[in-house]
């Protein structure tokens, strides 16, 4: 249940004549009064003798009898209530119920015998309207401070005892959702989102990276945004607005948003942070270390990503915010880079992720200077194919990443930060769904080669497995993707790599235990740290019946018969 306190306003007559009319798109159906102050007020919507206008003179009526002088300019108090999906229906008592809560809590009307008149209005299943003038009965203005606060804390009780969706509170970090005129507006014209939640993507995925105002602002114009920007007097930039081309006011006029009113780390002071800190870098050495593919931005992705689980682990607040908030530029890349059959659900986790990236611990920036370069590298490296290098080390970094995302749901929830962890365990998810059709290709490929490899090679190969995994060897032998492990730790025996420090080393430093597929994991991590191809397929084969070399070479470890195993099953299908 959702409260949310509009724009204070000075015409009660107005607000009235919208919430009894039709609606924009004659969506108000039944307009009438489920409460008021004083449970007798004229309902315009059930009594054909009453107009808006008597409700309305009812209502203002403590404000009338004030001395002109005395009049609050922006007397109308109005909070819409509005059910989730996924609750049920509620009758009109039940809704009347809520209203006087809201009420009671945010000081409207305390229940002291003197408050603020008001009425309930419903015009829909899921909604209501409480309209109030902020003119006690005994002449004094309400104490609704903080009146929004204090809804959704009431709101948080009311949903527990009615057994509705329980949202998780906030703490004031998030971004402010689009206005009903704004929704009704997007609908009008055609768009799938509100032009608040368009410029907001944009915005974020020009900042993904950035290392200057000016690289900044010139992607914000290559994106085909109009630019205000606001400069003092001595010429130094104070902060700037956006608007898209095609969307106007009544007047003709681009809607502009301020930086901050799109998320409240987009103002120009807070877009700063990311870059101020960091040393600008000389042009030869970003030619010279800045990887030169899509493939090589991607597996570099990886390796930051990998690094930074362990400071989102264990590193102070400050440090660990800031990661989290430079894991969104990240995720923004790659989504914004990545072939036509991940990029949906990639960016549907870049924006889900948003959410997470902001909190009441303020990020100290520079820490994250790697993933921040990482989000550079993947912008710079341009969009990637969905096949072969491209595409499997798409799948290597969603992998990696996704392990990020998880950690930043924990530290998220430890600090009690409960809409955030949601955010970032939905953000998981759509990573989750992304890795399937990645790594469906190059994990057949190395499934295929593993179930080819001779049977010496395999025993040498669980051996190897049950010695430096005894915990996780039985289950990573049961997976379907234990061949394309298998294949995976041939090649890296073949660069001269000791498997079984290899695996040790890739269990002990992350935890496994979110892992659908603890081989498929395995494999990415063996194939980074070893260096090797993400995709394998234009790799020769290595341990098969045929390869001598694999006959040859020398089997430090004890025998033990291995487990050749007969599924038909295929990896790279769940995660």
């Amino acid at each position: 249940m959702i409260p949310q306190i509009h724009k204070q306003g000075s015409h009660t007559p107005g607000l009235l004549y919208y919430l009894y009319g039709k609606g924009t798109h004659e969506e108000h159906i039944d307009p009438h009064l489920v409460a008021s102050f004083d449970g007798m007020s004229p309902d315009p919507g059930r009594d054909a003798t009453v107009t808006k206008k008597d409700l309305a003179q009812l209502l203002d009526q403590p404000l009338h009898l004030l001395a002109a002088d005395q009049r609050p300019d922006k007397h109308v108090w109005h909070c819409s209530v509005r059910a989730a999906p996924d609750d049920p229906i509620l009758g009109d008592e039940q809704w009347a119920d809520i209203a006087r809560r809201i009420v009671a809590a945010t000081g409207i009307d305390p229940n002291d015998g003197a408050g603020c008149r008001w009425a309930a209005v419903r015009h829909a299943d899921d909604h209501i309207h409480i309209v109030a003038t902020l003119v006690r009965e005994d002449g004094r203005r309400p104490d609704h401070h903080r009146s929004g606060k204090r809804a959704q804390a009431e709101a948080r009780l009311i949903e527990k005892e009615l057994g509705l969706h329980q949202v998780a509170p906030g703490d004031g970090t998030a971004a402010r959702r689009p206005t009903s005129a704004e929704r009704h507006k997007a609908q009008r014209q055609g768009r799938e989102r509100t032009a608040r939640e368009t410029l907001r993507e944009t915005v974020r995925r020009a900042v993904t990276g950035a290392t200057s105002d000016e690289e900044f602002f010139a992607r914000l114009a290559a994106a085909g945004l109009l630019i205000r920007k606001r400069a003092a007097p001595s010429g130094d930039l104070l902060g700037y607005k956006v608007a898209l081309h095609d969307d106007l006011n009544k007047d003709g006029e681009p809607v502009f948003y301020p930086g901050a009113r799109l998320a409240p780390d987009l103002s120009l002071p807070r877009t700063r942070e990311r870059w101020s800190s960091e040393p600008a870098p000389r042009q030869e050495d970003t030619v010279r270390t800045r990887p030169s593919t899509p493939a090589a931005a991607r597996r570099a992705t990886a390796s930051v990503a990998w690094r930074a689980v362990l400071v989102v682990e264990h590193g102070d607040d400050p440090t660990v915010a800031a990661h989290i908030a430079a894991a969104g530029e990240v995720l923004d890349a790659l989504a914004t880079t990545s072939a036509a059959h991940t990029r949906r659900e990639l960016r549907d986790a870049a924006t889900a992720f948003e959410r997470a990236s902001r909190s009441h611990v303020r990020a100290v920036r520079g820490h994250d200077r790697a993933l921040r370069q990482a989000a550079r590298d993947l912008v710079h490296g341009g969009r990637a194919l969905g096949r072969g290098e491209d595409g499997a080390s798409t799948a290597m970094a969603i992998d990696m990443l996704f392990f990020l995302i998880t950690a930043a749901a924990h530290w998220h929830a430890r600090k009690g930060h409960a809409q955030q962890a949601e955010a970032a365990a939905r953000a998981a998810e759509h990573l989750r769904a992304a890795y399937r059709p990645a790594a469906a290709q190059p994990l057949g490929v190395l499934y295929q080669r593993g179930r080819r490899l001779s049977r010496p090679v395999i025993q040498r190969q669980t051996v190897a497995l049950r010695e430096a995994l005894p915990e996780l060897a039985e289950q990573i032998l049961a997976e379907p993707g234990w061949y394309a492990l298998a294949a995976t730790i041939a090649e890296a025996e073949a660069a001269g790599h000791d498997p079984a420090a290899l695996l040790s080393d890739a269990v002990e430093r992350r935890e496994l235990g979110t892992a659908v597929s603890v081989s498929d994991v395995l494999v990415w991590r063996l194939r980074r740290t070893a260096d090797l191809p993400a995709d394998a397929a234009n790799l020769p084969e290595t341990g098969t019946a045929g390869d001598r070399t694999a006959a040859r070479r020398p089997a430090n470890r004890p025998s033990s018969p291995g487990r050749q195993r007969s599924g038909k099953e295929t990896p790279g299908k769940s995660r």
